[in-house]
């Protein structure tokens, strides 16, 4: 990873994002708190987290729209515009005002989906192709870590003074994204026109996704297996209730212990994709979740402890192992489009996976449903892990970081040759 931390573009994107996930850290769970602040009701809170997942269904359009224009501007348009979307949170005074809440989450969700995409491309441009894993790896270890204090660190700032200084903290991180990323400097040229009409343009991304063995094969894999592995999302607070029998605040201490393997996964995804390939990476995290899921079934707390970690840890690895595959399997034009058509054939099942789990938790002993997601994960890894000679190992790159030249362009040596990106 310090390869890639060493090249002076990546380290400003590496700044821009983690002002941009900073912000989204704090944001997500406050924006449930405040529904449930207001309404008191759990199932109107819950609602905000199905307004952020609903614009999944526009991702065809979305990833079109980010395909037309050069990666750097637009992603900075797509900050700058995040920003301004919150800003009628300022406006929110009582349980009557609660729908801007929701059309804000909604408008929001849209805006990740974009920015996923664009961030996708933006990534490809700016870092060679043997230091995807590094670069992917990098902002994985950063989400993770962020995940284990922007949450409670929201829930904190709600608590002692209200939505309206969240709101501010998380306007102010996209805007500094969009600006640093403003400075870059990335040669770009205007995408050509699309050769089809644009109703087959839409579809562009699902046919590619579809039609390349190693992709179909990662999102069929981890397609199984996250329609389960949304289950723990309500079977965590069975396993503290009523196996632990510990009060449900306990849930974020083991959200501390998971978020602590989320950094070791972070850290170490680059060698494994480059020691079992991007299907192989995906196929060790997707496999690490079953025999945590199995560990659970079973309550004892320093099993959990261990179970929860082991969780953690394959998180990233599927991450990298995914994005990574997309990153090098897709043609630069059609990259926004197969960015978010992925996003929404993984969200989908992970959004029917909480609901369900939601529903048989009530019904289910939640050991028995545990299992379950043991097994099911455990065979979705293995399908991936027989697959994982569609992506072959890569040897550790050996990059010189870029150079600047006296007429402030930016080289980079790959394979011997150098490319020059200057100024648009």
């Amino acid at each position: 990873m310090r390869t890639v931390l060493r090249r002076p573009d990546f380290r400003l994107l590496f700044v821009a994002l983690l002002a941009s996930m900073a912000a989204e850290s704090v944001l997500l769970l406050a924006l449930a708190i405040w529904v449930k602040d207001l309404t008191g009701s759990d199932g109107l809170a819950g609602g905000t987290i199905f307004a952020i997942i609903a614009p999944m269904v526009l991702a065809p359009l979305v990833g079109w729209v980010v395909d037309r224009y050069p990666r750097r501007p637009f992603f900075v348009a797509a900050n700058v515009a995040t920003a301004v979307l919150l800003s009628p949170l300022f406006a929110v005074r009582d349980r009557t005002d609660v729908w801007v809440i929701y059309v804000v989450a909604g408008l929001y969700g849209l805006s990740y989906i974009t920015l996923s995409a664009a961030l996708s491309g933006l990534i490809r441009q700016l870092v060679p192709i043997e230091l995807l894993p590094d670069a992917n790896g990098v902002l994985q270890t950063v989400r993770q870590g962020l995940r284990l204090v922007g949450p409670l660190a929201g829930a904190a700032l709600y608590a002692a003074v209200g939505g309206w200084l969240l709101t501010t903290l998380a306007m102010a991180g996209f805007l500094v994204a969009g600006t640093v990323v403003g400075t870059l400097r990335v040669a770009e040229s205007r995408p050509a026109g699309g050769e089809l009409r644009w109703p087959a343009e839409l579809g562009a991304g699902l046919r590619h996704l579809a039609g390349e063995p190693a992709l179909r094969r990662a999102l069929l894999g981890y397609g199984l297996g996250s329609l389960v592995m949304g289950f723990t999302e309500s079977l965590i607070f069975a396993y503290v209730d009523q196996g632990l029998r510990r009060d449900a605040a306990f849930v974020g201490v083991l959200v501390t212990v998971q978020g602590i393997g989320g950094l070791a996964g972070g850290l170490l995804s680059p060698a494994v994709v480059r020691r079992y390939g991007e299907l192989g990476a995906l196929a060790a995290g997707v496999t690490l979740f079953g025999p945590a899921a199995l560990a659970l079934a079973y309550p004892d707390l320093w099993l959990g402890f261990a179970a929860l970690l082991l969780a953690g840890l394959s998180l990233p690895l599927i991450m990298v192992g995914l994005n990574t595959l997309v990153q090098r399997r897709t043609p630069p034009g059609l990259l926004g489009r197969v960015t978010a058509a992925s996003e929404a054939l993984v969200s989908g099942p992970q959004a029917v996976s909480i609901g369900g789990g939601a529903l048989l938790v009530g019904v289910l002993d939640y050991r028995l449903l545990f299992v379950l997601v043991g097994l099911t994960t455990t065979a979705a890894g293995a399908y991936l892990w027989q697959g994982r000679a569609l992506t072959l190992p890569t040897p550790t790159p050996h990059i010189p970081a870029p150079r600047r030249p006296a007429d402030g362009t930016v080289g980079h040596e790959v394979g011997g040759a150098t490319r020059r990106a200057g100024r648009r």
